[in-house]
């Protein structure tokens, strides 16, 4: 049971152990569920599970990690067709789901309804080390979703090299209400309460009052769960008590970061991870906690920022560069794709993020953007488009902005800027930027919009942006 070293640990009869949207249960009847389930899984090239915010999903999760039977989380929100390739690319044998939850839905592969109230047994063989244990699917910007295979190790490595940076024991209680289909909520989320040995409370839907009732020392939340828990003063003082607010899967914008500070009485600490690399990068418990920056590398894990080509990128806290990343908590490629897991890696076997970054002469990484995206190249300047972002965040009456690079005739791109806002103008907006970073990099064009296109995990879609109207270098006009 390499990933789940605490469920043989003390307390394991702890009732409340882990608490998923209510549901009670001590690690000792979580493992009986799974046993029980494993028994009759063993053997599948693989199941899905439709990975609900309810206790059948720790189970069945638990179960295939047992049977040495690779898991698949399967989205509860996804379409027809995401679904029917999820299904069809991983293999799954079987889908996994919830008692009472429909079973007609996965395009004619068999389901196992999973009871936790059911007890087993299971006599398997504790599976390699290096057996994949997730296959994570990709969001799948860039064509059909990939699954990404991670072995028993790279969860163990992660798990461990967070629980050292963040003094993660036995002692705590974790709170979050993030989805259990990803490695934010279901890896760091469910696995690694399971590994550590505290215990864990999953609220169902990440209010600032769910928050604020759950009585937790550990908070896992996305800046969208943080932004409504700063924006709620009350709730927010309800978390003084804890010990760590940990935020990721996007940038946390400054305002939150100071907001947060301010009422809960500490910064809160920020990570960087990937869905093939899981958590490489994080702000350590006892370490600065900086708005804008993500920390340093976990143990085990080894990072360099690389240029357009391929030249070394210097720590000096100002150049950006690809990142790149090595180390024990990498996949093992995707599934069925040979081409694709090449394409990702450098000549020299090092992990091609795309996330653009920076340095500081200390080692604390920040992530700037996208290379795809938000990476703008304006003047002969590399810009990266988070920063402009954080900076128009800074002003009072700007509520959300993205920032991306528009064509220009002279400089080939210029800064864009999306806002959603109140009471400012563009002039107002671009003169307050320009006090805050080089002139280079301040907005050309603000529009202004009701709000910023977002997927699931409060990321901002710039793909779905409208377009620049006309000509190159026009401005969009302001709003009073």
């Amino acid at each position: 049971m390499e990933p789940l070293t605490a469920l043989g640990a003390r307390d394991a009869d702890r009732a409340d152990a882990v608490v998923i949207d209510g549901y009670a249960m001590s690690y000792e009847q979580l493992l009986g569920a799974a046993r029980a389930v494993a028994a009759r899984i063993a053997g599948a090239p693989a199941v899905a599970v439709n990975a609900t915010a309810a206790p059948h999903t720790a189970v069945a999760v638990v179960a295939g990690l047992l049977a040495g039977v690779p898991v698949v989380p399967l989205a509860p929100d996804s379409g027809p067709a995401e679904r029917g390739h999820v299904l069809s690319d991983s293999g799954a044998a079987l889908v996994l789901h919830g008692v009472g939850e429909p079973d007609d839905v996965f395009g004619g592969v068999a389901t196992l309804a999973v009871d936790p109230a059911e007890r087993g047994e299971f006599g398997g063989k504790e599976p390699a080390a290096d057996a994949t244990a997730l296959v994570l699917y990709t969001s799948g910007t860039t064509g059909p979703p990939k699954g990404a295979l991670m072995s028993r190790r790279a969860i163990a490595a992660c798990l461990d090299g967070l629980a050292e940076a963040w003094e993660w024991t036995a002692d705590d209680t974790l709170v979050h209400g993030l989805p259990l289909f990803h490695v934010h909520g279901l890896v760091l989320g469910l696995l690694g309460a399971l590994r550590t040995g505290s215990r864990v409370v999953h609220t169902g839907r990440p209010t600032p009052q769910a928050y604020a009732a759950a009585g937790g020392s550990l908070y896992f939340g996305v800046p969208t769960v943080w932004s409504r828990v700063a924006a709620d003063p009350a709730a927010a003082r309800e978390l003084a008590g804890a010990r760590l607010l940990v935020s990721g899967s996007a940038p946390l914008p400054a305002p939150v970061f100071r907001d947060l500070a301010a009422l809960t009485g500490q910064s809160p600490v920020e990570r960087y991870g990937m869905t093939e690399t899981l958590i490489t990068v994080s702000t350590r418990a006892a370490g600065d906690r900086r708005p804008g920056a993500v920390g340093l590398p976990i143990t085990g894990v080894r990072t360099r920022l690389a240029g357009e080509d391929g030249s070394p990128v210097p720590h000096d806290g100002v150049s950006v560069g690809e990142l790149h990343v090595s180390g024990a908590t990498l996949f093992d490629g995707y599934l069925n794709r040979p081409e694709a897991t090449a394409a990702s890696a450098t000549a020299d076997g090092w992990f091609r993020t795309g996330d653009m970054a920076v340095i500081e002469p200390d080692g604390v990484h920040r992530i700037v953007g996208r290379a795809s995206t938000d990476l703008i190249k304006s003047g002969g300047y590399r810009i990266g488009a988070g920063e402009v972002e954080n900076a128009l965040l800074d002003h009072p009456a700007v509520r959300e902005a993205a920032v991306v690079g528009a064509p220009h005739p002279d400089l080939g791109q210029q800064i864009m800027a999306y806002v959603v806002a109140d009471g400012v103008s563009e002039q107002d907006l671009i003169g307050f930027v320009s006090d805050h970073l080089s002139a280079h990099k301040r907005p050309r064009i603000v529009r202004f919009l009701p709000e910023l296109p977002r997927n699931a995990m409060g990321k901002p879609l710039k793909k779905l942006l409208p377009p620049l109207e006309g000509p190159s270098g026009e401005g969009s006009g302001g709003r009073g």
